[in-house]
């Protein structure tokens, strides 16, 4: 077996495939790992017990399931005849043992990975609560979930996708309370799954478990790299999916109003949480339809109200309103952007340059009138008030065909642009085949009020 995982993995062509030939108590031994994730501490005791061993240990060990059962001294140990699947195991960093008349090899789990500290996400921040946060290496991941939900029937599925990645994802679940036909489905969707590799992590995964059009663009699957939250969505009897390498967990089913719910509303008081939620809710709804109807009513002044006057255009320019809007638009996508491939020292100076100068030069120079640079800033920061930036990005495209179509069509074209947008909404369905809508439809009364209203915490 020794000589086909050499002709596999030939390592002399890598530097970071290493080989170690020694003697272990009079039979030739070959160890394979990769440099840089196993642990050395632990490599180094584990030789200074094999170079000790005497050969009458052979005999209480004829094969390598009882040499790895009463000789290898250490906790995770497994067997493995099959070549490819032990070249797997190694490159994914366990320590590889090979003894010489064994057809069998000898698996130690010693690897470790390099890891950046368990923080707070610097997206999923909280006034109040834990501040730890998901890492790049899935074990950590389901170790915070574990320290949070000391239930046994919370199972955790080792799975493997992607040809030449082998990334590993683990399907998180509580036994007792999630859909088992639904954690079927996604396991046998996971393993049908045919790619080179998930280079994207999560988002590869999401392309090939849900089939979704390219032109909705609501989000099936919502995402958080709090452990609090991802604990909090499994004891509602929800599934998440972790995937090596990303720091965040993938959390299914999931309609829109899912994604009004934050950690925030929770480590508050029920009345303090319902009032952060409400308030999420109203004003991302702002965001949506603030600056298409601002525009149809200054398109037409007769329907203004004498008590809003005061939203007009005060000192109007040759330019449409409706192509000032859209260049405001890309343009803060653009500073966004620029914002994220800035080094941290000059992001400060980008922000006041961005918010100050440009904006200020822009009235100035007569591109834009103040009153759309107004309800462009404050549509660009109310996008933030609520934690998803794919359900963002959503209602951003909706937001750009209602003002495209408003400014084309007037009120026929605001109008028909939400019915649109409540048609899209209503014929979207969940991964689970629910609507995208519950529980406003089918209409669910207990439910329904809990987007609205944090609920007190029962006690019996």
């Amino acid at each position: 077996m020794l000589e086909e995982m050499l002709d596999i993995l030939q390592p002399e062509k890598s530097f970071d495939l290493v080989r170690r030939d020694l003697e272990i108590a009079g039979r030739e031994a070959t160890l394979l790992f990769v440099d840089g994730m196993i642990k050395d501490e632990v490599m180094e005791k584990m030789l200074e017990y094999f170079l000790k061993l005497e050969p009458s240990v052979w005999d209480t060990a004829p094969d390598m399931q009882s040499f790895s059962r009463r000789i290898i001294p250490y906790v995770e140990v497994s067997q493995e005849e099959d070549p490819q699947a032990a070249c797997t195991a190694i490159l994914s960093g366990n320590l590889g043992l090979f003894v010489q008349g064994f057809c069998a090899c000898a698996l130690i789990d010693i690897r470790t990975y390099p890891a950046r500290s368990v923080e707070e996400p610097e997206k999923d921040k909280v006034l109040r609560g834990s501040r730890d946060g998901f890492v790049e290496t899935v074990v950590f991941n389901t170790a915070l979930i574990r320290r949070r939900i000391r239930d046994p029937r919370l199972v955790m599925s080792i799975l493997t996708a992607g040809e030449s990645s082998h990334t590993d994802i683990v399907l998180c679940y509580m036994e007792d309370r999630a859909d088992l036909e639904l954690v079927e489905r996604m396991r046998e969707r996971i393993g049908r799954i045919k790619v080179q590799g998930l280079t994207m992590s999560q988002e590869s995964l999401a392309e090939a478990l849900i089939s979704s059009r390219w032109r909705n663009p609501f989000p099936k699957a919502r995402y958080t790299e709090r452990p609090d939250t991802a604990a909090s969505a499994l004891l509602e009897g929800r599934i998440v999916l972790l995937v090596d390498n990303s720091p965040s967990a993938m959390i299914l089913p999931s309609g829109i109003f899912d994604f009004f719910r934050e950690a925030d509303d929770y480590y508050f008081p029920p009345v303090t949480g319902t009032y952060l939620r409400i308030t999420r809710i109203v004003i991302f709804l702002l965001t949506l339809f603030l600056t298409p109807l601002w525009l149809l009513l200054v398109e037409h002044p007769q329907w203004i109200p004498p008590w809003l006057t005061f939203i007009g255009v005060s000192q109007p320019n040759g330019v449409p309103l409706l192509a000032q809007l859209l260049v405001l638009e890309f343009a803060v996508d653009g500073l966004r952007m620029a914002s994220v491939n800035t080094p941290s020292m000059m992001s400060n100076s980008l922000s006041i340059i961005g918010a100050l100068l440009l904006g200020d030069f822009a009235v100035q120079s007569g591109w834009f009138v103040p009153e759309t640079i107004l309800y462009a800033a404050f549509t660009a920061i109310a996008n933030y008030t609520q934690p998803s930036l794919e359900l963002g990005f959503a209602f951003k495209f909706v937001r750009l065909a209602l003002l495209i179509l408003t400014g084309f069509l007037g009120l026929w074209g605001f109008a028909g642009g939400i019915l649109l947008f409540l048609v899209i909404l209503c014929s979207t369905r969940t991964l689970s085949g629910k609507s995208y809508l519950y529980p406003l439809i089918p209409f669910n009364r207990r439910d329904f009020r809990r987007i609205f209203v944090r609920r007190k915490l029962k006690n019996q």
